[in-house]
């Protein structure tokens, strides 16, 4: 039997020692958690500590927030814990077996064909493609209208995802594949907040809707490898014909199949998470234009009247320090999943196979004990890095940890910096208060309603992009 098929007989609760909420009779915590999931987690976590137990609807669950346990579970005693069943089985159709989703040998020679397409000297030669594209969206913005800039962001990333991604750009697939994008987020976030699971062959009209999104999606990507399998690789750069190149120790390549998975946990997670960093990044410059002024001037000095380069990005602190802030406010992965395969043992305390293990960075990047002002928008705390260097391992995890630590960290901290630099250094953005921003929570934590700003051209930057 596959590991990530293992589901116990009978669950053996958490001890009485660890204390929780009490909840309803059979359902537990589960409508608690479905009426405000992040305001739950954090609630929970300030009332009843590190290790909290949860109930829902009768399954095991642990919120953990102590350190030591975290790398238990994520690193020590890693290959005793897999992604959450319960949650990834509602995403297998859409995510196959790639990074995000697969276990055990198949992650791991995954993991090593995907690395080098990350390594340090591949990720510069993204630069130039990765300015270009931002300059080009923000040459089409105007003075004056209310504009979600969520929406934005979404399709700025998206055409660089695709030219990264697949060295693609042509209009037509971008904008199908944005469509089907649309959809599947959408989908995905009613899949995460029902306890049931509705199988996707079930012909409702969320159902219908994701499996043609999904097939949109696969029919460009398949095109896009048969494409390749006919002109060749040689000279190409993008993700996708690194990833066809790549070998195993075998001398085996992927297959067909596993890049069509891969590709599509790219392009949803990659493209995803970078919008969303970024328009948490311009919902909270919005909101202090002090910090905004400084950034201006910082982009300023460091890049005059050219465009912004790799070799930018040690002179852009505040900028990075802006991102990462971003990210501990509003972490797009808000919340890991782990499921135990066998008994584990965390703060003296015993529990047993199945038990779920929910790890919250939104609740460890706001606790007190790691961070000054907690609330507070501060992107100065990380100038000098010294916060970072002192910080507990796993008290700011934007990008998960441990092994599964996400592989494209490093493309997507370059990427989102040097777009946030090629806005900032164009354009003055204001909130509108009279349009909230409400954290809504899906596989990621999304704007819901978008992110509405009004835009104003900075002086001296009618003829960038």
């Amino acid at each position: 039997m596959a590991a990530h098929t293992m589901v116990p007989d009978a669950p053996s609760s958490p001890g009485p020692a660890v204390r929780g909420p009490k909840g309803l009779p059979i359902l537990g915590n589960t409508l608690a958690f479905a009426r405000d999931p992040l305001g739950f987690f954090e609630r929970t976590a300030r009332e009843y500590g590190d290790v909290v137990r949860l109930n829902f609807a009768g399954w095991p669950t642990l919120l953990l927030s102590d350190q030591t346990g975290i790398e238990k579970v994520l690193v020590k005693e890693s290959r005793n814990f897999i992604k959450n069943e319960v949650m990834w089985r509602q995403v297998r159709a859409l995510f196959g077996t790639g990074l995000l989703t697969s276990e055990g040998e198949l992650w791991q020679r995954q993991r090593k064909l995907a690395a080098p397409a990350f390594a340090g000297a591949q990720l510069i030669g993204y630069g130039p493609d990765i300015v270009k594209l931002s300059e080009q969206e923000v040459s089409t913005w105007e003075d004056g209208p209310e504009v979600d800039i969520h929406a934005n962001m979404m399709r700025m990333t998206l055409n660089i995802a695709a030219k990264a991604f697949f060295d693609s750009e042509v209009p037509k697939d971008i904008a199908d594949v944005g469509e089907a994008l649309d959809v599947l987020a959408h989908v995905l976030t009613s899949r995460f907040k029902r306890p049931i699971l509705i199988p996707d062959s079930l012909p409702i009209p969320s159902n219908i809707g994701y499996n043609r999104a999904i097939r949109t999606v696969e029919t460009i990507v398949r095109r896009m490898i048969e494409e390749r399998r006919r002109t060749g690789l040689e000279g190409r750069t993008d993700f996708l014909s690194r990833f066809m190149a790549a070998r195993d120790e075998s001398g085996q390549p992927m297959s067909d199949q596993q890049l069509r998975d891969e590709a599509v946990t790219l392009l949803l997670a990659g493209h995803e998470t970078t919008a969303l960093t970024l328009s948490w990044s311009l919902h909270l410059l919005g909101t202090h234009p002090e910090v905004q002024a400084r950034l201006a001037a910082e982009i300023e000095l460091a890049l005059g009247s050219r465009s912004v380069t790799t070799d930018d990005l040690p002179q852009l602190k505040l900028a990075e320090g802006v991102v990462m802030e971003a990210m501990r406010l509003y972490p797009p992965a808000w919340m890991l999943g782990r499921q135990a395969l066998g008994e584990f043992e965390i703060a003296g305390h015993t529990f047993g196979p199945g038990t779920t293990v929910f790890i919250a960075p939104l609740v460890l990047h706001k606790d007190p004990r790691y961070f000054d002002e907690p609330l507070a928008f501060r992107p100065e705390r990380w100038l000098d890095g010294t916060l970072a260097r002192s910080l507990p391992r796993f008290a700011y995890m934007p990008f998960g940890g441990g092994p599964r630590i996400c592989v494209g960290q490093r493309f997507a901290m370059m990427s989102a910096t040097m777009m946030l630099a090629t806005i900032v250094r164009s354009w003055q953005v204001t909130r509108l208060p009279h349009r909230p921003v409400t954290p809504y929570p899906s596989i990621t934590l999304r704007p819901e309603g978008g992110v509405w700003v009004r835009l104003a051209r900075r002086q001296g930057a009618g003829n960038r992009g």
